[in-house]
């Protein structure tokens, strides 16, 4: 197949480029910034102009993969004209662009659609619950969930094909640290420097290692039912609280706990995701292999290279 996956040089993206390329696919990768990576072109999705060049100049493609996303709660506090713009904007170009081009999308949103929601959290939550149950407690839920809804109004307008994913802290190698980032790499990242960091008492959460998630995000192509939405994370078994992920990141890089401060709850953020897997499992064969000790350790291994400190 011939795919394109736009924000490909981000960490998901990279990641599943490597994995697509794997499965022999021709795979050309669309981002933001300036690289010399093979196969790859420079678009922002929140312009037109740049995207519909990709398109003209590169097309026709089979799949998109649409994961070209502001990331993160704080950074759309922070940012949010470019929040919005990319990620309602650009993914509105992108359905543009399926209306007239006829291509199969994957959509990547995330599992912070579901917000506060005290239950458990399998996909259909969303349509079986009014607003008020599932109410997203930032802008970054809110655009995500947005583009869900966008992508539905599609497929019932134009008959446009797509897969909608829900990833759940995914992690791994390729993440480059920001403030904004998830607790996995900001936890290593201060953890290697020595700079101290918070750990909220209270929350649990289940991780998944993204090359688990890549591989079976791979095979939707080989198994697509559009209209279908998917949670993809690691396995129940695995969910821990956090400060048991921060235990094994000091474990990973050779720490103690000093560096690290102990609070209550967080607040505007969910306790316990209590999260469902059945479908990704039946449909796609998902069946995580990297356990968070493993996975942990990995991801710093990652690191230490890429900020050369060995």
């Amino acid at each position: 197949m011939k795919i394109l996956v736009t924000g490909g040089a981000g960490f998901i993206g990279t990641n599943l480029c490597i994995e697509l390329r794997k499965r022999n696919h021709e795979v050309i990768a669309c981002d933001l910034y300036n690289t010399e990576r093979d196969n790859y072109v420079r678009c922002d999705v929140s312009k037109h102009g740049q995207l519909l060049r990709v398109f003209d100049e590169l097309g026709p493609f089979d799949f998109v993969y649409h994961l070209a996303a502001e990331y993160g709660r704080w950074n759309g506090e922070a940012y949010y004209e470019n929040l919005w713009q990319t990620n309602v904007i650009g993914t509105k170009h992108i359905l543009r662009q399926q209306e007239k081009r006829k291509f199969r999308m994957i959509f990547f949103s995330s599992a912070e659609v579901y917000g506060d929601y005290s239950g458990e959290m399998k996909e259909s939550v969303m349509e079986d619950n009014k607003i008020s149950d599932t109410y997203q407690m930032n802008d970054y839920a809110i655009t995500k969930w947005s583009g869900e809804l966008m992508c539905l109004n599609s497929a019932e307008m134009f008959g446009t094909e797509t897969v909608r994913i829900r990833p759940v802290n995914c992690y791994g190698p390729h993440e480059e640290y920001t403030p904004y980032r998830g607790f996995i790499p900001k936890f290593i990242y201060h953890a290697l420097n020595d700079i101290p960091y918070t750990v909220y008492k209270g929350h649990k959460r289940i991780i998944d290692y993204v090359e688990d998630t890549c591989w079976t995000v791979a095979n939707i192509i080989d198994n697509f039912i559009p209209g279908e939405v998917y949670n993809v994370g690691s396995k129940a078994a695995w969910e821990m609280d956090i400060k048991e992920y921060s235990d094994l990141v000091l474990k990973a890089v050779g720490k103690d706990d000093s560096l690290v401060t102990y609070k209550e709850s967080e607040p505007f953020t969910t306790k316990v995701k209590k999260i469902d897997f059945s479908k990704i499992i039946k449909d796609l064969g998902h069946d995580p292999k990297i356990s968070p000790e493993e996975g942990i350790s990995r991801t710093a291994e990652w690191m230490k290279n890429y900020y050369r400190m060995k």
